[in-house]
């Protein structure tokens, strides 16, 4: 296991350096930061030359990747245009959005495993059409629909939230942000529990278990469920990073000033700093769910031995 974790770790390295050159390639050279700072009107020649020399944009882009990448390694993600540290904008934004990304996983784990799990037991009987009918209508609807409708009925109707959280996002005013954010995925992982769960129904080793007159809820928990969560686990993981990257169209619905609204901010203003930054937290955060997905594999099929 120990190899196994330490190659995988070595492995991160060039995808990390990959994605993160592409992300500053395609920020830096696709958009204009200079014209970000000067607002609607264009900068003088001799302001625009200013800011180039001030912020590092007078050198290749090449040299502007290495010096952005030194400065990550000692914690340094360098100042927005507004002055304000990219760090300090951090470590307002992230802890918003991992509480609304663990509410939001919360929903797809409980909710979406549960429905999983009763659809498959009860495949083809009116329980399981109805929860597959309801899934598909909720991966039809954009978010932002879904969003804007739970806003207006349990806020601006019946009074049950407030229509926007506060600045300090407590876990109760997330829960039905969280909700929306996890609509879809908590869909997804309900069609995909259900599927495994009634494809391993008919494995041999199910059929040996309820032969050997083992109770029906250790059949289910202990042998069945174990085993078709494998998907399920690979989808919750490499969800967390989306849920994080893209949960935009949320928090600017309910007015959420998490990650979201700061990469919407840094995009609107070409903030590249504040974009570059947010985002190359988000790879690693992709790839530390990654290994830990790969490491509860063995965790729930013993049949899985990591050299």
């Amino acid at each position: 296991m120990g190899r196994y974790v330490v190659r995988r770790l070595l492995q991160m390295i060039p995808v990390f350096i990959g994605a993160t050159l592409l992300i500053f390639l395609m920020v830096n050279v696709m958009g204009d930061p200079i014209a970000g700072l000067c607002g609607d009107r264009q900068c003088d020649p001799a302001t625009a030359a200013q800011l180039e020399k001030e912020f590092g944009l007078d050198k290749p882009v090449w040299q502007q990747y290495l010096t952005y990448m030194g400065n990550v390694f000692t914690g340094d993600f360098g100042t927005a245009f507004n002055g304000q540290e990219v760090t300090e904008l951090m470590a307002t934004a992230f802890p918003v959005t991992i509480r609304l990304t663990i509410v939001a996983i919360l929903f797809e784990i409980v909710i979406g495993i549960t429905l999983g799990v009763i659809t498959g037991l009860h495949r083809g009987r009116p329980v399981d059409t109805g929860v597959l009918l309801v899934t598909l209508v909720v991966i039809s609807v954009p978010t932002f629909v879904t969003g804007l409708l739970l806003q207006l009925l349990l806020g601006v109707e019946w009074g049950w939230i407030k229509p926007s959280v506060s600045t300090e996002a407590t876990f109760g005013e997330l829960i039905v942000p969280g909700l929306v954010l996890a609509s879809v995925s908590l869909a997804y992982v309900t069609r995909l529990t259900r599927t495994s769960i009634a494809e391993n129904k008919r494995s041999d080793y199910v059929r040996t278990a309820v032969a050997k007159g083992l109770p029906r809820r250790r059949v289910i928990t202990r042998h069945l469920l174990r085993n078709s969560l494998i998907p399920v686990v690979t989808f919750i993981g490499t969800d967390i990073g989306a849920l994080m990257g893209g949960a935009i169209v949320t928090e600017r619905i309910f007015n959420i000033h998490g990650v979201g609204y700061q990469l919407y901010q840094g995009i609107l203003r070409q903030n590249t700093q504040t974009v570059v930054g947010f985002v190359t937290v988000l790879v690693l955060v992709f790839l530390v769910a990654n290994l830990l997905v790969d490491l509860l594999y063995a965790v729930l099929d013993p049949r899985i031995r990591y050299a």
